[in-house]
């Protein structure tokens, strides 16, 4: 693997977590992702299922999980099913893990391979109630479209167990997971720094006339040099009126003297991710312009920052950011009093230039699992990324840092990567 061993006890703990919170005399089975294909015998990067990395921290395709807590024998009660490797497979493929090697990394030590799953859930199945199967399930997209391993799963269980009892895994998980460990944390906090360094080469690479994607390539190239996984995402390097595009990625524009390149980019490092948005000048100096709203912005990032505190209810900090860029809009000259007293209460004036959301749960996916009902507590890891998009003037700026809420206010785990002006003027003009 790229990254460094995990302490396995992560995993451990986050299964008696997970069991903890099970139903009595259920059984919990959760699969890996499958391997997508593309053309002809190409396959996209495998990425595991987060769930089922989250609770053994196994990083390999065709992989089942099964947990009963209140199996008869102590063995039965967490199962790691992987795949059996052959001299065909290493020759072609490489090495996949073996079961002493799964056991190490799990903390598992009952391991089986794959082909003995149907057998062994069949030998105290029927003593069990129910299942709890996973699901992806998320506020923002779901795979409606694509047949998954956990759709066949649970069509394969329903079928062989149809009188069985029928849990949702993401129901738990997704109350746990908002909820980082020390261990999560400094996992997150690898891929910030990996993302700090690659934000550091584009500064030193951008000039006018540069390709955007010649400065995603300096993103890449720090990201696999030091042992990332994956993007988190498909990085956005907009230039110009690209930036006033939410989620623009072709990155295949010139990026032109005098404009402004709005870069918004994460790291996957042990499957845990940053997300950062930066704003730098094409030619290495702001101008008046370009300060005024690049301030403004900072400023409710920086305000913006503060309010991430203990006990704070999602939508009031949302509302509180809203104010904030509204503030700053009637400063810019953008917003009038008279555009705030006849605005729709259900579309505030504010909207025509900053129309997206301020703050989502950060972790094993980018736009994590976590209930935005439950107020925010100690231990979770947001985003924070105001911004203001004026079409008119080819300005869309956008800064997003991520935090860590603890008892004693955010902690930034994206500090070291540089966002005042000053700082990204001087950084620019080194040779």
């Amino acid at each position: 693997m790229r990254y460094q061993k995990i302490l396995s006890e992560l995993f451990i703990k986050n299964r008696e977590n997970f069991t903890n919170k099970m139903k009595a005399n259920t059984i919990a089975i959760l699969t890996s992702n499958d391997e997508m294909p593309t053309n002809a015998d190409d396959l996209m990067g495998f990425a595991q299922n987060n769930d089922l990395f989250y609770l053994s921290g196994i990083d390999q395709e065709e992989t089942i999980l099964v947990l009963y807590p209140d199996a008869y024998k102590k063995e039965n009660r967490a199962i790691l099913f992987i795949r059996e490797t052959n001299d065909f497979i290493k020759r072609w493929e490489g090495n996949k893990l073996t079961k002493e090697e799964a056991t190490q990394i799990s903390g598992i030590k009952n391991v089986k391979w794959l082909h003995e799953f149907d057998a062994t859930l069949q030998l105290f199945a029927f003593e069990a109630d129910g299942f709890y199967l996973g699901h992806n399930e998320h506020a923002k997209r779901v795979t409606e479209k694509i047949e998954t391993q956990q759709d066949r799963m649970i069509l394969w269980c329903k079928e062989k167990y149809p009188l069985h009892e029928y849990h949702r895994v993401a129901k738990i998980t997704r109350d746990l997971r908002q909820i980082k460990s020390p261990i999560e944390i400094g996992l997150i906090q690898k891929a910030a720094d990996i993302g700090i360094e690659g934000f550091h080469r584009v500064l030193k690479a951008c000039k006018p006339n540069i390709k955007e994607y010649e400065l995603e390539a300096e993103l890449t190239y720090t990201l696999i040099k030091n042992g990332g996984t994956r993007h988190a995402f498909k990085p956005i390097v907009a230039s110009g009126i690209n930036a006033c595009s939410l989620h623009y990625n072709t990155n295949d524009a010139i990026c032109n003297d005098g404009d402004m390149i709005l870069i918004d980019f994460g790291v996957c490092y042990a499957n845990y991710n940053s997300d950062t948005t930066r704003c730098i000048p094409v030619n290495g100096k702001f101008t008046k312009r370009q300060k005024e709203v690049y301030n403004a912005v900072l400023h409710c990032l920086k305000e913006g920052a503060k309010l991430l505190t203990v006990g704070k209810n999602h939508a009031e900090y949302e509302r509180e950011m809203g104010s904030l860029v509204e503030d700053q809009l009637k400063k810019l000259g953008l917003l009038t009093n008279e555009d705030i007293a006849n605005q729709d209460p259900d579309y505030p004036a504010y909207k025509k230039y900053f129309m997206h959301g301020t703050a989502h749960h950060l972790g094993l996916d980018v736009h994590d699992v976590g209930l935005y009902s439950t107020n925010l507590q100690e231990g979770m890891v947001f985003t924070c990324e105001p911004g203001i998009y004026i079409e008119e003037e080819n300005i869309g700026i956008r800064l997003e840092n991520d935090y860590v809420i603890t008892k004693d206010g955010p902690l930034n785990l994206t500090e070291k990567m540089p966002i005042e002006i000053e700082e990204i003027e001087a950084l620019m003009q080194e040779i």
